[in-house]
């Protein structure tokens, strides 16, 4: 399970979070900084990525075209980088049983979720 964190995240969560998501990245790791959601989108999808983000666009793409990518929507407002990293590590059960459902095309992530 690989996460490909948008440019609305900060590229610090790549390293941060690598012992249990290995083998994530950034946009802007893969030269897509700037590019636009479908070439963002498509990319996840050829490369077997979920795509986290707090952009509802993606949300809204999930439920015309489904999965995949399949996409992680944070629904947290201004969090710091240390509480988006304690949401997706308390999250890792929630994000694992999501990236194996064969129907879901996203999930959306708050502080607090259960």
């Amino acid at each position: 399970m690989k996460l490909l964190f948008d440019e609305n995240l900060s590229f610090r969560l790549v390293q941060a979070l690598n012992d249990i998501y290995p083998d994530s990245t950034h946009i802007r790791q893969v030269g897509l900084l700037g590019a636009d959601d479908l070439q963002i989108w498509n990319f996840a999808a050829k490369h077997g990525f979920l795509l986290v983000s707090k952009d509802t666009d993606f949300y809204e793409r999930s439920l015309v075209f489904g999965a995949p990518p399949k996409i992680v929507w944070l629904r947290t407002g201004n969090i710091s980088v240390q509480e988006t990293i304690t949401l997706l590590r308390t999250q890792y059960i929630v994000i694992r049983h999501f990236s194996e459902d064969t129907i879901a095309s996203f999930i959306a992530l708050k502080m607090g979720s259960a």
